[in-house]
């Protein structure tokens, strides 16, 4: 199918091409081509009907209107070819119904006017329609827009009417004629009345009413509550641009959101230079106007129209129609959501959400809470504004998004805030009341304020707000609240009266009911422990006798058998001549924060015990480790061969490793050479290392090999000690041939230095020791030169918890090539630049050969 070329659209439009690019206007009609309906006819043939056919009269079936031009050139002697040629019959076919389609319902909407005006039937209307088009010279879809124009008289009329009015000079006399710009919009209208969604509303609009104007694509947004856009219908664009603009987020700068911003008509000369962006941006790249879509004052939408090249602002009439067809957007966005548009409940909230926001008041938004029947049962708070404040004093993310009954269960009372709620919903009677009380329970404590309340239904949803004006009975509730939370009662006792007051609190501290008689401070060593009397008889001698602040501590016994740690701070009141006249203060029950000193207390002991022990084990693992291997520990002395070694401890006692070395001349006159490191720090990694370094030394007495020694170690890590893992270098050097023997077992590899230049040897296979019970270890052998060096070492000397360990190994080749005249500067110079940070113990073993 190669040689077959794409389909092309209709040979009208191919006519009309050249004629509509001379047009530098938008606002003039791209002829007659587009007067019927959206089709093309053919030259000096007069405009089809597509309601009568050729002839105008008769039948109510559109025909499609010739082609002028000849098809496409295609291999009708194939069989392909002839398939091609069948789409793309079908294809002009199926447009051609479409627009029959639409003005089918144009005229339909005419002959039901003319039923009504000449209550007839609909045969005799279409009798009586197609008659008075032949006599007055129009066809019958031209006729019918103008009875619906004179009808309807809405914004569609005027908007044609204006277009005549504006462009055209008829003679004296002549009859003015709205004939296209009229069949245009109301051909777009009855295709939008007819459309089961927003999409076939965009394509109607742009095949019958932009299409004319020169637009080759249209998006229809609908504005979402929290202003986010939704494409709920487009054309002219491709499936995969109208996916990616499927949704704008709210605060994205856009064509429609500046015209949804402004709320006015806004016009882009050119896309690609106002650098906005839009759908359709990468293609589209001329003219925008974007229009909002309302009824009613409220704005549904938005119409955005794009045009392919750059063009001026276009004058009133074009504006007046593309608002015209905004309109009719809105009514189809009113009856067709956005796709997605699923929540009810919000949509039907979100003005009242405003008008709450608004109030000065403390207000709820409450929304109805239904049942699996579909019954109420409770009311939502879907929202509370930022003057909101709870009668108890909670804070406001406990309240909202709870049911009003779990918020304030007490509302459920007879006669009480949910009975008014509930029949303001079902009336719609607006409820107003001053002092009400409103009742919270906050940890079984009753909790009442007196407000004016306010009770109003709004759609689906209740507005609720109430206002406090009683300043006392909001500081009295503090009061209570900082009491509760505090434990603390107030009392007071009246000396010239003896009357003595104590707030509930204080009853609940003494575990009397209200009705009980209050305890006076006289009596309170009989509620107290014996103990504490002497204490409680200095507190009254300086509140009585001295007439001084004072405080208590003391143990109260109840009469429930409860003891708890009670604090008085009280006060005396003096008269003008220094009289005692009553003594008031609080009792605070401070039984946790006792409770809470005397574990404390005892935790800083067991603290101190324990520092104490860890500090001696921690002294007796350093003294142990220092009296195995000495920091100045003298290497053995061996011909052709210096051995320097160096061991630097962690700093902290705490941190006292396993690292370990050894160096040993065998009765063979080979040399042991070997390096270590227990997992874990303290007494019982100390302890390990010996364990694991003298048996290493009896095992080497046998002259084993390293990978045999390392396999012994292994067994005795394994069985002998109490789950402890370690790493190990072991090697065995002949002095005799400068060979060394060497295995490794999980141990970091040794380096190899000559000529000044470092690197490591392989690594040989080889498991931690005492991780498994039977392990196999692989041995390697080197031949060293004169003046080379060898170097074995723990990770205490390059591990650092910032860098990885390939990193460190790389750092340390760098700092071991340096030149140095001797193999004990080379590892002093070594240890000075190490950059490991892990506060570990290290062991560097060297020899060089001489």
């Amino acid at each position: 199918m190669s040689n077959i070329p794409p389909p092309r659209e209709p040979a009208a439009h191919d006519a009309e091409a050249p004629a509509a690019d001379a047009r530098a206007h938008v606002g003039e009609p791209a002829a007659a081509p587009f007067r019927d309906g959206g089709r093309a006819s053919a030259p000096g043939t007069p405009p089809s009907d597509p309601a009568s056919g050729a002839n105008g009269a008769g039948h109510d079936a559109a025909t499609p209107a010739p082609e002028s031009t000849p098809r496409t050139p295609l291999d009708t002697a194939s069989a392909v070819g002839r398939l091609a040629a069948t789409v793309e019959r079908l294809r002009r076919e199926i447009q051609a119904a479409h627009a029959a389609a639409d003005g089918r319902a144009l005229i339909e909407l005419a002959k039901g006017i003319l039923i009504e005006r000449l209550r007839c039937g609909p045969t005799e209307a279409a009798r009586q329609l197609a008659t008075l088009a032949e006599q007055s010279g129009v066809t019958r879809m031209e006729l019918a827009a103008d009875i619906v124009d004179r009808t309807a008289a809405d914004r569609l009329t005027e908007a044609a009417c204006d277009f005549v009015t504006e462009t055209a000079t008829p003679p004296p006399g002549a009859p003015r004629d709205a004939g296209p710009v009229s069949v245009r919009l109301r051909t777009a209208e009855s295709g939008a009345c007819a459309a089961g969604d927003t999409q076939a509303v965009a394509q109607s609009l742009l095949e019958h009413a932009l299409a004319p104007l020169g637009a080759t694509a249209v998006a229809v947004w609908a504005v979402a509550p929290d202003s986010s856009l939704t494409l709920a219908g487009s054309a002219g664009f491709t499936d995969h641009e109208a996916a990616r603009w499927r949704h704008v987020p709210p605060g994205v700068v856009t064509i429609a959101r500046q015209a949804l911003a402004d709320l006015a008509w806004t016009w882009t000369p050119a896309l690609s230079q106002a650098q906005i962006p839009s759908i359709g941006q990468h293609h589209l790249t001329g003219a925008r106007s974007a229009t909002p879509a309302g009824t009613g004052g409220r704005v549904h939408g938005i119409l955005e129209i794009c045009w392919p090249h750059p063009l001026p602002e276009q004058p009133a009439r074009v504006r007046r129609q593309i608002e015209a067809l905004a309109e009719l957007c809105a009514h189809t966005l009113e009856a067709h959501p956005a796709p997605g548009d699923t929540d009810t409940a919000h949509a039907a909230t979100v003005d009242l959400v405003e008008i709450a926001n608004c109030l000065h008041d403390p207000a709820l938004v409450l929304a109805p809470w239904l049942d699996q029947d579909g019954q109420l049962v409770d009311f939502r708070v879907q929202h509370l504004n930022g003057r909101f404040l709870d009668p108890a004093g909670r804070p406001a993310n406990l309240i909202n998004g709870a049911l009003l009954l779990e918020a304030y269960p007490l509302a459920a009372t007879a006669g009480g805030l949910y009975d008014i709620v509930e029949r303001v919903y079902a009336t719609g009677e607006s409820y107003r009341a001053e002092s009400l009380t409103l009742t919270a329970l906050v940890d079984q404590v009753r909790l009442d304020a007196i407000a004016d309340v306010a009770v109003s239904r709004h759609a689906n949803a209740i507005l609720l707000v109430w206002r406090i004006e009683r300043e006392s009975a909001r500081l009295a509730r503090l009061l209570q609240h900082a009491q509760r939370l505090g434990r603390i009662g107030g009392f007071e006792e009246d000396l010239t009266t003896g009357v003595i007051t104590w707030n509930d609190s204080l009853f609940a501290l003494h575990g009397l009911p209200p009705t009980a008689p209050p305890v006076a401070l006289t009596d309170l060593p009989e509620h107290a422990h014996p103990d504490d009397a002497a204490a409680l008889t200095r507190f009254l001698r300086t509140l009585v006798d001295r007439r001084r602040h004072a405080t208590v501590s003391f143990r109260m016994e109840r009469s429930d058998g409860v003891t708890r740690r009670i604090r008085i701070v009280a006060e005396p009141v003096l008269g003008t001549d220094e009289q005692l006249l009553a003594i008031r203060g609080a009792y605070q029950d401070v039984s946790a924060q006792h409770w809470t000193e005397v574990a404390l207390a005892a935790t800083r002991d067991r603290l101190a015990h324990s520092e104490q022990e860890s500090g001696e084990r921690n002294r007796l693992a350093r003294q142990l480790q220092h009296a195995i291997m000495p920091p100045t520990h003298a290497p053995p002395n061996v011909d052709g061969l210096h051995v320097a070694v160096r061991y630097r401890p962690a700093e902290s006692d705490t941190a006292v490793g396993g690292d370990w070395y050894d160096t040993l001349v065998l009765p063979s006159e080979r040399i042991l050479l070997c390096v270590g490191d227990v997992a874990g720090h303290g007494i019982d990694a100390a302890t390990s290392m010996i364990v694991l370094r003298n048996a290493l030394r009896g095992l080497a007495i046998t002259g084993a090999g390293p990978a045999q020694l390392l396999t012994w170690l292994n067994t005795v890590t394994h069985h002998l000690t109490n789950d402890v893992t370690a790493t190990a270098i072991c090697a065995l050097y002949d002095p005799s041939t400068r060979i060394m023997r060497w295995a490794r077992a999980g141990h970091l590899p040794p380096m190899c230095i000559r000529d000044d230049t470092a690197h490591y040897l392989p690594l040989l296979a080889g498991p931690l020791l005492g991780a498994f019970a039977e392990a196999t270890y692989v041995e390697g052998e080197i031949r060293f030169e004169l003046d080379d060096a060898l170097l074995l070492f723990t990770d205490g000397l390059i591990e650092r918890r910032d860098h990885s360990l390939e990193t460190s190994l790389d750092q340390l080749l760098t700092t071991a090539c340096a030149p140095a005249p001797t193999l004990d500067d080379r590892l002093d110079r070594i240890l000075t630049h190490s950059r490991a940070d892990t506060d570990d113990d290290t062991c560097v073993v060297g020899i060089q050969i001489t």
